[in-house]
């Protein structure tokens, strides 16, 4: 719901926060104080182009920012909305606030972060339905009216069990789809998937073999230094240079003296014990370079050969995987594909087997999901006709007018196939007749005025528990009425409004004395300027605006408001 709406500069308002709570919300006031102000900045909100006409003279800017209490009901698809645009903080609350400048430079921000104004009008219409703009009335846009039917026919089951027979339908199809258009091209793809998974196979691959052919490869490419460095290890270690030792003899010299000095001095008989192990560890060294250097080869042959299998491994990768699992992956895959393509034929009897099974099945879950939106469309019918005739309007009539279209791969129902979609293959519009001798007619189509308010305020009142719109805000539901009448819209928008946050600009006393918070709209002329103020009434003011809605006040009027009130109080207190 809206809880708090702040107003900068827009034509005579000033500065302007109110604050609004739950249940039904009055405003009342004399022409032109400002009532429609506060309607039009609430538009704003919803996407609405922003009028620079509508900037306080001698301001270069205007704002309007209102803040919203997400309903649990919506909390899902809102959260889904600002986490796709990366603008989710408070789960619980949400801003929106838009900005226009004279110069025509308009801004939308969402919780504090620049946003677009589709952004603003796609969360404006789950969150406010504004009766005075058709476009933000939600009961008059056609592809709600289904939604709208389903949930007060309580359909849950039936549309969960048609939905999930849809989804496996459309499975089979998708690959049924797949499996037409590989057939079509069937020849061309047997002739490549063969040649790539025989190139594969053919080159005998093996998963740890790159690294090994690199490092082979070094070695070939550097035998000669290899070699060289080597052998001159080997020479310093065992042969010696000229007439001096090598590093063998020298440590051996060593390791004889020191196991003469234990001999003498047994202390130092671990001198002796690393002498050894340090001429055991050259020996072994001396043996491995040997090894090492037997192990080289100047073959130029087997360079080019292992050059040659990189090479292949190189352009193997460039086709098919950035290694050799890649590689080996795509093969087993292209396998796969060839015997898909192989079998397409008998796959395809059996998805075209299972297609016509499911479609049967589709059809019978469409036709209990049909029969008993119907059969909720007649109850509903009736109920907006009931809440009519007792707004007056007893010669209105209500129906739900649904329509299909006919299509060769739709749903087989009495001997005909019908297109179909998630949610069945029927649609719903509202149609309503408001006057004797007219046919119904699409509520869109309905002019505007008190009239069609009080049209909405039924459907509104019958539909309360399926429509999820969290706030609901009313203008012009009081004109051509009296105040008989009045009370019984007071006392239906009351009851609205234990479901809704309910807004209405009234000039009915007998419908503003409904209201669970009741703020007039003023005029206040301070420093030469005409600014608008809105003040919440309770108790003696509320009494003394209620007695100047009924006339001059008065002992009479102040009387009448009273009773008014307490009439109000009984009726809500035993509702």
């Amino acid at each position: 719901m809206l809880t708090e709406l702040r107003i900068h500069n827009i034509a005579i308002i000033e500065d302007l926060t109110l604050e609004w709570g739950p249940g039904l919300i009055m405003l009342s006031g004399e022409t032109g104080a400002g009532k429609s102000i506060v309607l039009d900045a609430v538009e704003t909100l919803l996407g609405v182009r922003a009028d620079t006409n509508l900037i306080r003279a001698g301001e270069e800017r205007a704002s309007v920012e209102g803040t919203f209490k997400i309903p649990q009901a919506l909390k899902d698809q809102i959260h889904a909305i600002l986490q796709r645009e990366e603008l989710l903080d408070d789960p619980d609350y949400l801003s929106i606030q838009r900005e226009f400048r004279r110069e025509g430079r308009n801004l939308a921000r969402v919780n504090g972060r620049p946003a677009t104004v589709a952004l603003v009008k796609e969360l404006g219409e789950l969150l406010i339905d504004l009766h005075g703009q058709s476009e933000h009335l939600s009961l008059l846009r056609v592809p709600a009216h289904r939604g709208l039917l389903d949930r007060y026919a309580g359909v849950e089951r039936e549309l969960t069990a048609y939905q999930g027979v849809y989804a496996s339908l459309q499975a089979v199809r998708r690959e049924l789809g797949n499996l037409r258009e590989a057939e079509a091209d069937a020849a061309r793809r047997i002739e490549l998937l063969s040649f790539q998974v025989q190139e594969i196979d053919a080159a005998r691959l093996q998963v740890d073999e790159e690294q090994s052919l690199k490092d082979e490869r070094t070695r070939l490419a550097n035998a000669e230094a290899l070699a060289a460095n080597a052998n001159q290890a080997l020479a310093a270690l065992d042969e010696g240079e000229g007439e001096a030792p090598s590093a063998n003899d020298r440590l051996g010299a060593a390791q004889g003296a020191l196991a003469q000095l234990a001999k003498v001095d047994p202390s130092q008989a671990e001198l002796h014990t690393r002498a050894e192990g340090l001429f055991d560890e050259l020996s072994e060294l001396t043996r491995d370079l040997r090894d090492y250097l037997e192990q080289i080869e100047f073959n130029p042959r087997r360079l080019e050969e292992v050059e040659e299998r990189l090479g292949l491994l190189q352009n193997l990768k460039r086709k098919y995987g950035e290694d050799i699992p890649a590689i080996l992956a795509f093969a087993e895959r292209a396998r796969k594909d060839l015997d898909n393509i192989s079998n397409a034929e008998e796959r395809l009897a059996q998805l075209e087997a299972e297609e016509a099974e499911l479609l049967q099945q589709l059809a019978a879950a469409a036709a209990a999901l049909s029969a008993k939106r119907h059969a909720a469309a007649k109850t509903l019918s009736e109920a907006v006709e009931v809440e009519l005739d007792d707004l007056k309007m007893e010669a209105a009539r209500f129906g739900v007018d649904f329509a299909h279209r006919e299509d060769p791969a739709g749903l087989p129902l009495d001997g005909k196939q019908y297109a179909f979609d998630p949610h069945g293959h029927e649609t719903a519009e509202f149609m309503v007749a408001p006057n004797p001798g007219e046919g119904l007619k699409p509520l869109v189509k309905v002019a505007s005025g008190g009239e069609t308010a009080r049209l909405m305020l039924a459907l509104k009142n019958v539909l309360a528990r399926a429509d999820q719109t969290p706030t609901l805000i009313f203008d012009e539901i009081d004109q051509g009425i009296g105040g008989r009448v009045g009370s019984v819209v007071g006392e239906k928008l009351w009851r609205l409004a234990r479901q809704h946050q309910v807004l209405c600009v009234t000039h009915l006393p007998q419908l503003a004395a409904f209201g669970d918070q009741h703020f007039k709209v003023e005029k206040v002329v301070q420093g030469g300027r005409t600014s608008t103020q809105v003040v919440l009434l309770q108790g003696e003011p509320r009494v003394v605006e209620l007695a100047h809605m009924l006339g001059e006040v008065s002992e009479g009027t102040l009387q009448s408001a009273l009773e008014i009130l307490d009439t109000v109080h009984s009726t809500t207190v035993s509702g």
